[in-house]
């Protein structure tokens, strides 16, 4: 059994202090890393345990906060907090700075293998974080196709995947072909795979709360989701080497 070590830590961003939760496989060698982004939502422990699940296949892996340790019950605040974030990428990269730096830290990382996945917001904060032009290995996004600003997209210097769910009506189909544009016009190594029947958030179980019109898990498309996730990472970082 793999032994995965755990740890919060506390780091300044977006004017608050964020939590993170960092999840370091077993043994004392550099290892490949991997950012990942959470939900509009914040950072909970479904997305702590895919850090854990991450470190358990030998990645470094730090889930990243998003609002200052906060998780938003109410969908309504938290699109009052999400959507002025999704239109300033400038307050995205930072966010996603801030981890990464928080990532790049940690003695265990190799600091040339590194990928960035997210979900939704946490997704948008990875593909924008390739478009300033970091040295990512990979870039995975679940249900966040979003686009950025022009030109931008050619500064990605990695593998881009995005996985959709077809009825999603957050990421709708003209939103699937904006982004594919993009990508396609910046010259990126991208795929796009639509899930079919998914609606949006389809990888998170149930929460106990209200949820926005068009959310819905998916238990078949989430594990298929999560796999691919896993063979990308695979094929960009070599975990074996």
């Amino acid at each position: 059994m793999t032994t995965v070590t755990t740890r919060t830590v506390e780091y300044p961003a977006d004017g608050v202090t964020m939590i993170g939760h960092l999840a370091l496989p077993a043994g004392v060698d550099r290892r490949p890393a991997v950012l990942i982004g959470p939900e509009g939502p914040g950072l909970n422990d479904f997305q702590r345990r895919r850090a854990d699940a991450l470190a358990e296949l030998g990645y470094v892996a730090l889930a990243f906060d998003l609002h200052g340790g906060r998780w938003f019950t109410d969908p309504q605040e938290m699109l009052a907090r999400v959507q002025p974030l999704l239109a300033d990428p400038d307050r995205m990269r930072g966010i996603g700075h801030a981890a990464l730096d928080v990532l790049r830290a940690e003695p265990r990382t190799d600091p040339d293998r590194i990928a960035a996945i997210g979900y939704g917001t946490g997704g948008a904060i990875a593909l924008e974080l390739g478009r300033d032009g970091v040295n990512l290995r990979a870039i995975g996004t679940v249900n966040a196709l979003t686009t950025g600003r022009p030109g931008e997209a050619a500064r990605i210097r990695c593998p881009v995947w995005a996985g959709v769910g077809s009825e999603d009506p957050i990421m709708p189909a003209e939103q699937r072909a904006a982004f594919a544009a993009e990508m396609q016009a910046a010259g990126v190594d991208w795929r796009l795979v639509v899930y079919g029947g998914a609606l949006h958030a389809f990888h998170h179980p149930p929460v106990d709360q209200t949820v926005l019109p068009g959310v819905g898990y998916h238990p078949q498309h989430a594990q298929r989701a999560w796999r691919d996730i896993v063979a990308l990472l695979a094929e960009c970082l070599s975990v074996t080497e």
